[in-house]
């Protein structure tokens, strides 16, 4: 089948449905929706059987609803209409929420209604149900209509509002004095709601020490106390602000006073010097830990769900101390879990725009991530497993493949690859990990492609060992209980011996330094070269820049040839 990807950007979601549909075999472009005569130009020369939306701010083009079949993935229940669908459900408390695959009909989300699963919510924040729950019920829920139109069944129905049964109304664009916070009034749970229902974008907008924000990266904290309001202490990046019945630490802040140039910081560097004298609160005194260290029957679990899988030089260089204290553990095995919603995306861009030379702190963070690397690379006295519970990007992947077995949760989305970001070469010892893996062609392959993997490719490709499903939660699980079942195994010694051997004849071929010299020399060029396009493209991501054109990795209508390409 012949799918044209309408999207507003290549999120998440819209990602997920790209490798899915490659999956299947399915003929499948993408076109970014800038404007209706871009629309209309990508269906003329895709000539798709059906068009999929799964991230749209504007309606699609009567010119082509009335000619192609058009679904769009609409974030809501049966009957739900509008552009704040999770958004409210959030906010409102609901304990059910779904999916619903819309037609496209003049009136946006009114279309008949091909499907509309529905799922457990969780308390989390909006981008995470949405990359998790909405992403898993719209791309089963897409997948089957396929299946049906494959098989030539049209069946759709409409929703009849007077039903008593239907839940969903339509409803406004949530407004920011629809979730203002009122430290002397709401309770944490009411804050983290009202947090977690804008948390990716825009954001919450407050005042913090005088100081116009966006607030982002909630957790409560039971156990402080303090003036409603008021910031009562930190920790790292992190502030802690007092409710009226206990506090909220906020990870990351955005400021408003220059919305053109602001972006995500950590929320010590937005507020600076208006932090005064606010205490610091020690390691280990409660608060939010993004380190964190379980032991279960010889097997040590480090996580590091650093926001957004974002590895600066300061997260770097913890988590490299907390990988050598559990080194330190009598361990026989140790699974490196990263995050739920993502195991690694690198580098963090967004410290990196910040600094007074970015090209400084380039090469500072990529120096912490490669000093990981090596340490992973090195420790031949037991297993390092990597358990992927979530999607992982550029050098997040790479990291990964220095472990001895690499195992990814079904669903999630990995993108091997750096030159999207303006032709940045990479580092994380990938010159020397993924051939070792995937073979000198293949590797060719992944990195040129630029296209994001499912897991299922990654396995054919090497850089998975294994794959398994359900939740991260449930998957971290099952990959703790089989390396307690290897760490227990007498054979573990056998594999331990031959990986060593095998490090050390590596090692004797090329060392792992001269790879990381030539790598480094590559990134250097970027960094601080007369090629600015790496510095261009960073400044574009971080201040999220809307794409003039849809790139030609995916747009695969509009490279040489049109539809025949």
């Amino acid at each position: 089948m012949r799918i044209l990807l309408l999207t507003h950007a290549f999120n998440s979601l819209a990602q997920r449905l790209f490798v899915a549909f490659r999956e299947r075999g399915d003929e499948v472009s993408v076109e970014f929706d800038i404007n209706d005569r871009v629309t209309e130009e990508a269906v003329s020369l895709f000539r798709p059987d059906v068009i999929v939306a799964p991230f749209l701010k504007r309606a699609i083009p009567e010119s082509v609803w009335r000619s192609t079949l058009c679904l769009i993935v609409h974030p809501g229940i049966r009957g739900d209409r509008g552009p704040s669908a999770l958004d409210w459900a959030i906010l409102e408390g609901e304990a059910d929420w779904g999916v619903t695959i819309v037609q496209a009909e003049a009136e946006m989300d009114a279309g008949p209604v091909w499907g509309s699963p529905t799922f457990a919510m969780r308390p989390a924040t909006k981008s995470s149900l949405y990359r998790n729950e909405v992403t898993d019920a719209a791309e089963a829920t897409i997948l089957a209509v396929l299946d049906r139109l494959a098989a030539g069944n049209h069946r759709s129905e409409r929703v009849d509002e007077r039903d008593p049964a239907i839940r969903g109304r339509w409803r406004p664009g949530m407004k920011q004095a629809d979730r203002t916070i009122d430290w002397s009034a709401d309770d944490t749970e009411t804050i983290l709601r009202k947090v977690r229902s804008a948390d990716g974008r825009p954001g919450l907008r407050d005042t913090v020490l005088d100081m116009p924000v966006w607030l982002f990266d909630a957790h409560a904290d039971p156990h402080r106390s303090g003036k409603p309001g008021s910031v009562i202490t930190r920790r790292r990046g992190a502030v802690c602000i007092a409710s009226v019945d206990g506090a909220v630490w906020f990870g990351h802040m955005r400021d408003r006073t220059d919305p053109a140039e602001s972006f995500k910081l950590p929320a010590t560097m937005v507020l600076g010097d208006r932090l005064g004298d606010v205490p610091e609160t020690a390691d280990g005194d409660g608060g939010v830990d993004d380190i964190r260290y379980d032991e279960f029957d010889g097997v040590g679990v480090l996580h590091f769900p650093f926001y957004n899988g974002a590895m600066s030089t300061a997260n770097g260089e913890r988590l490299k101390a907390a990988f050598q204290a559990a080194r330190r553990r009598s361990t026989r095995a140790i699974v490196l879990a990263g995050g739920p919603d993502f195991w690694s995306n690198g580098m963090d861009l967004n410290v990196i725009e910040a600094a007074a030379s970015p090209a400084d702190e380039s090469w500072r963070n990529i120096n912490a991530i490669d000093d990981i690397v090596a340490d992973v690379i090195a420790t031949d006295d037991r297993l390092v497993i990597a358990a992927m519970q979530g999607n992982a990007g550029a050098g997040g992947v790479f990291m990964a493949l220095a472990a001895d077995q690499v195992i990814a949760r079904d669903g999630i989305v990995l993108n091997p690859h750096y030159k999207g970001m303006g032709n940045l070469y990479g580092s994380e010892y990938w010159t020397y990990l993924l051939p070792r893996r995937a073979g000198v062609e293949k590797a060719e392959v992944v990195t040129q492609a630029r296209l994001p993997m499912g897991v299922k490719e990654a396995r054919r490709l090497g850089l998975v060992d294994e794959h398994g499903g359900g939740t991260p939660a449930d998957f971290l699980a099952w990959v703790i209980d089989n390396a307690r079942r290897l760490a227990a195994d007498a054979a573990l010694d056998k594999l331990l011996a031959e990986k060593q051997r095998r490090r050390a004849a590596d090692e004797s071929e090329k060392p792992l330094a001269a790879f990381r010299a030539e790598e480094l020399e590559r990134m250097r060029l970027n960094f601080y070269g007369f090629d600015p396009s790496y510095h261009v493209a960073r400044s574009n991501f971080v201040r999220s820049v809307p794409k003039s054109r849809t790139p030609l990795t995916i747009a695969r209508h509009r490279r040489r040839g049109g539809a025949a390409a």
